[in-house]
């Protein structure tokens, strides 16, 4: 059983850097110009993943640094906000749970809100969010936050040119508010090239264990790629701060991407018994400021 009828899902012609490609996501068979160049798109660094003994043996210190970070927030009352944003199949929900599965869960919270109610549609955008705001000792991660303003709402048509022009105007006002108020807040967007987003995608559609990550939206933005990259420019551009700056974390290998994106986080908060050496230094090939990258 599948969550989408067939019928919605026909093939589509793409334009993947000037050529015509025709893709077809119900076909069994993955098209050769995307399984050749999926983990290299982009012009991602590296030609292989990083190796599954080195990643797990890397994440065991990083997880280890993360119930450190976690009984220092107890005994201070820090509060942290983790947004994490990217395109869909970029791996958000493995980076969350690759940074949450050893803390404590009345500690680390995950926030997936749904669309919003009738009742919320009215209320002032942010305030669905603020409600979901860290308390003393909390670490909260946004799966998706009010960035959906920014990305799939102007994107999809589900909302106005005028309101994203007014949410771009106001959200670093808003999370300038947060940070004076004493919570820390990392953004995160994770990237990933078109051909491996299609792979994913297309893994999704055959593997009856995943086809529940595959959603008609999915599917509708399909040839939305170029829409897509605008919406995040233009986001990256305006909402880059000095108190609350994007990262962009290159996921063509999930491995890498989660690994660095954990040193990242760690490395920014001093915190009770941190071990700098077990953390280790971020790939700047992988980890990128928000105001320095670029798919070209």
């Amino acid at each position: 059983m599948t969550p989408f009828n067939a019928d919605h899902a026909p093939p589509v012609t793409l334009n993947i850097r000037g050529k015509k490609r025709l893709f077809d996501i119900d076909d069994p068979d993955l098209p050769k110009w995307v399984e050749e160049i999926s983990f290299s798109a982009d012009h991602y660094p590296y030609t292989k993943p990083l190796d599954k003994k080195k990643y797990k043996s890397d994440l065991k210190k990083l997880h280890i640094e993360l119930v450190k970070l976690q009984y220092w927030q107890e005994a201070t009352g820090k509060r942290i906000i983790c947004v994490f944003e990217g395109r869909d199949a970029a791996g958000k929900c493995g980076s969350i749970k690759a940074m949450r599965e050893n803390l404590s869960p009345r500690r680390a919270r995950i926030v997936a809100l749904p669309k919003p109610s009738d009742r919320e549609q009215g209320q002032w955008y942010f305030q669905r969010y603020v409600a979901h705001l860290p308390t003393a000792g909390e670490l909260v991660l946004f799966d998706r936050s009010w960035y959906n303003r920014a990305g799939v709402e102007p994107v999809m048509g589900l909302c106005t040119d005028e309101e994203t022009k007014s949410f771009l105007r106001e959200v670093p006002s808003f999370e300038s508010a947060l940070t004076r108020d004493g919570i820390m807040v990392f953004k995160y967007w994770l990237a990933i090239g078109r051909e491996t987003q299609l792979k994913r995608f297309h893994d999704r559609r055959h593997d009856p264990r995943k086809i529940w990550k595959l959603s008609p939206m999915d599917i509708a933005a399909l040839d939305k790629w170029e829409a897509y990259t605008a919406a995040r420019d233009r986001m990256l551009k305006a909402c880059h701060t000095k108190s609350a700056p994007w990262t962009v974390i290159r996921m063509n290998d999930k491995k890498r991407g989660r690994l660095n994106l954990l040193r990242h986080f760690l490395n920014h908060i001093d915190y009770d018994g941190k071990d700098e050496d077990a953390i280790g230094r971020v790939d700047k090939a992988i980890v990128i400021p928000g105001d320095e990258y670029s798919e070209d």
